[in-house]
């Protein structure tokens, strides 16, 4: 924009000069007369002046005037020369400098569509690397989708996988559960029949026991009957042979009841070393099982319970009944100790 002004402001100097140029051109052209012309009198009288001077005078002067006109109009074309030839130099310059400023203004617009053709270059260069930066992001994007589909497909691979796991965990936990639940149940069958198969040993000894016990009963009633007379004689020695007699049927009893709970004690896996626990057993007149209580506790629930048991199965103790009736009442209450391995 300042070389632009630069140039609109060389056209007024330029005007001037062709100005001043014509100027000096038409005043070259034009002739002055030499003497002014005097105007017509209007006066009726007119006179006459009668000149002292000399033709030859007169003719000097006039050639002293063609001289100075002469001179004059040298002077002029030399002036008009010099002004022709200033406005032709400055005429000159002007149109050297409108050429430099063409050039200058033919170099920079040059310079400008250089910038400019630079500045779209550079403007599409930017695009183009925008462009490839948009498509290699959005193929990073991409990437990074694929690598998150990916992973979450490999998430679901793995949670279907652990999924399975953990259902053919808990089918694996079913069956063991309920091949637990049938050996508990197989052990519970062989227990309740081998604790039948004890109760009917322990019947059958408790039947052979008393049939024992009768036998020996009649033998020595048979052996008493024999010896009625002696005892009748010697009434202190009967009594003292009806004592033994009620004692021995007393540890006989004691010993068939140790026999049958042994028979129906079950003993408890695990048992602490050195447990021992005392049930107190209270029974009716028949023999049959009124209570059964902890009286010392082994401090294993097992085991205490496990005592219980035993006495409850092999209840009932007929064999109270045979008894001598002064006897019986002294054996309806009694304790017994369990240990492994011994009842006491």
């Amino acid at each position: 924009m300042a070389r632009q002004d630069r140039r609109v402001g060389y056209g007024l100097p330029l005007l001037l000069a062709i100005g001043l140029h014509l100027a000096i051109l038409v005043a070259s052209v034009l002739r002055f007369p030499d003497e002014e012309v005097a105007p017509p009198s209007t006066s009726i009288v007119q006179a006459t002046l009668v000149s002292t001077e000399t033709t030859t005078d007169q003719a000097q002067r006039a050639e002293e005037a063609r001289a100075r006109a002469d001179a004059r109009q040298a002077e002029e074309e030399e002036e008009a020369a010099r002004a022709e030839q200033e406005a032709a130099r400055q005429a000159e310059e002007m149109e050297e400098e409108a050429a430099r400023q063409a050039e200058t203004e033919a170099q920079r617009q040059a310079e400008a569509e250089a910038r400019e053709a630079a500045r779209r270059e550079a403007e599409e260069e930017a695009a183009r690397r925008a462009a490839e930066a948009e498509a290699q992001a959005r193929e990073r994007e991409a990437q990074a989708e694929r690598r998150r589909q990916a992973e979450a497909e490999a998430e679901r691979v793995r949670q279907a996988e652990a999924e399975a796991e953990a259902e053919a965990e808990r089918k694996r936990q079913a069956e063991a559960e309920a091949e637990r639940k049938r050996q508990a149940e197989a052990e519970a069958e062989r227990k309740r029949q081998a604790e039948a198969e004890a109760e009917r040993k322990r019947q059958a000894e408790a039947e052979a026991e008393r049939k024992r016990q009768a036998e020996e009963a009649a033998r020595r009633a048979a052996e008493a009957a024999s010896q009625g007379l002696d005892r009748a004689i010697e009434g202190e020695s009967d009594n003292v042979a009806n004592a033994r007699q009620a004692t021995e049927a007393a540890n006989s009893f004691i010993t068939l009841v140790r026999r049958a709970v042994e028979q129906a004690w079950v003993i408890p896996p695990n048992v602490p070393a050195g447990a021992a626990a005392q049930v107190t057993v209270r029974l009716g007149p028949s023999g049959e099982l009124f209570a059964a209580s902890i009286g010392q506790s082994s401090g294993d629930g097992a085991f205490d319970r496990s005592a219980i048991q035993a006495v409850e199965a092999a209840a009932p103790f007929a064999e109270l009944r045979q008894l001598p009736t002064a006897v019986q009442r002294d054996y309806r209450q009694f304790n017994l100790r369990f240990r492994p391995g011994d009842i006491r």
